[in-house]
């Protein structure tokens, strides 16, 4: 066990000349943030490192007392990952811990790390990497969710389903194709982390307090070294600035939601009112009561995980909307939103992965169920405009009174004879039959983008080549 990191002496020696004693407990309650921020505890010590190893290059610092601090902060990470040493809540936060620690492990040295920087741009470069690395993490799981899908989209190609409109039966498509409306929105909830890490990539290490320092440090050194495009280019903009964390959240905000609706469908397809999948025991749950249930626990717990990934958006907005600039004590309050929301969506996304490759697809069941509530309607009215030239409002009129004949018989439009049929319209022949299956209008929907198994079959190529 490595020695305490709390001095001899109070700790309210951190907080300099000006207070006689510590704060007291209240203002320890709710002033410190170690019990959540020693999570960037490795983003912390690799920017110090990175700032050490700039001021020494600068000549701002010694390089005996850089080695010394490299060292020491290399041994406190060690510790840390080990277990093996002891955070203190009367030292307010990650930076305060490592630096007292570090202070404890190579003596006067220590206090030369902070030259050139405040914790305002240390929690920002911080909190930044942080982001950064669970965005890359991100970028990574959806991928996953996306091949996922893709393996199921080919697999299922020309498996009819019934389309749905208001979750009423539509027209006839193809689970491939329904799969694929998954892909493009988690292909642009991947496009959107995309574009936020290009967004966050610049270092905000040497912003200090908020003004700059008259120090002669180079930022584009420290950016390099700690893997960003370039610096920050205003002080005042970089200490205040939680865009990043927003941008995060709303991304999780709008992927959860898709993870949510894919939930909701899942949960609706395993009842046996449908029955178009069974999901396994791996994530279903029986009931304690009636020994025939099986729930998709998993999915709904998925829905659920959206509103706490929600719930973290609006709370950061609402902790940023009224703060001037620059730093302001409130915007502690960042970091437990983005932590939850971050573990939230990355819980969904591998259990929703988890139950695409999982769930067993009962294709002959959908295929009856795609045939139900006349889906090829439509189909009769666009063979009527295009083989007996009718405008499309008359085609759809004489479709709807084919279709009201069909249900006062009890039949499907296919089982209509073809006498009944041209009494509605005498240009009617009996090659409309080729339309009226639910196999032949799917087969027809050729079109850019459409359900026919060829086009699925292209933009399953498209997704293959760019995944």
């Amino acid at each position: 066990m490595a020695e305490s990191n709390t001095d001899t002496k109070s700790s309210n020696q951190m907080w300099g000349g000006r207070f006689a004693s510590g704060p007291d407990a209240i203002m320890e309650e709710i002033n410190a943030s170690i019990g959540f921020d020693k999570k960037l505890f490795a983003q912390d010590i690799r920017g110090s490192i990175a700032h050490a190893t700039m001021l020494a290059h600068q000549g701002i610092i010694s390089s005996d007392d850089k080695d010394k601090i490299v060292h020491g902060l290399n041994t406190i990470l060690s510790e840390i990952e080990s277990g093996n040493f002891e955070f203190s809540r009367r030292l307010e936060d990650i930076h305060m811990n490592i630096e007292a620690r570090l202070a404890t492990l190579i003596g006067p040295a220590a206090g030369r790390l902070h030259t050139a920087r405040s914790r305002n741009d240390q929690v920002a470069l911080d909190f930044r990497l942080w982001v950064k690395e669970e965005l890359e993490k991100t970028e990574k799981m959806l991928t996953g969710l996306i091949a996922a899908f893709l393996d199921r989209a080919e697999e299922h190609a020309e498996s009819v389903m019934p389309g749905f409109t208001h979750l009423q039966t539509a027209q006839p498509v193809t689970f491939g194709h329904h799969c694929m409306a998954y892909v493009e929105m988690f292909g642009r909830d991947r496009s959107r982390v995309r574009h936020a890490i290009e967004h966050l990539d610049e270092s905000p290490i040497g912003a200090a307090a908020l003004a700059g320092t008259g120090y002669p440090i180079d930022r584009h050194m420290t950016a390099k070294a700690l893997g960003f495009r370039e610096p920050t280019r205003n002080s005042i903009d970089t200490v205040s600035d939680r865009d990043f964390a927003i941008e995060f959240l709303a991304i999780a905000a709008i992927s959860g939601m898709h993870l949510s609706r894919l939930a909701e469908e899942i949960v609706i397809w395993s009842t046996p009112q449908f029955g178009f999948v069974r999901l396994s025991d791996a994530f279903s749950t029986g009931s304690s009561i009636m020994p025939q249930k099986k729930n998709p626990d998993a999915a709904e717990l998925v829905r659920a995980k959206t509103g706490r990934i929600n719930g973290s958006l609006i709370a950061l907005l609402t902790i940023m909307k009224g703060l001037p600039l620059a730093y302001s004590k409130d915007m502690q309050e960042d970091k437990e939103q983005v932590f939850d929301a971050a573990e939230s969506l990355e819980l969904a996304i591998a259990a929703m992965t988890g139950m695409v490759r999982d769930m067993t697809v009962n294709t002959a069941r959908m295929k009856a169920a795609a045939g139900s509530g006349f889906s090829t309607a439509t189909d009769l009215a666009d063979w009527l405009v295009r083989e007996a030239g009718l405008p499309f409002r008359d085609a759809h009129h004489v479709t709807g009174r084919a279709v009201a004949l069909a249900e006062s018989k009890g039949c499907d439009l296919a089982e209509l004879p073809l006498a009944d049929l041209q009494a509605i319209h005498p240009d009617i022949t009996d090659k409309v039959y080729d339309v009226l299956t639910v196999e032949a209008s799917v087969a027809s929907r050729k079109s850019f983008g459409g359900t026919a198994p060829s086009e699925v079959r292209k933009q399953i190529a498209f997704w293959r080549a760019r995944n």
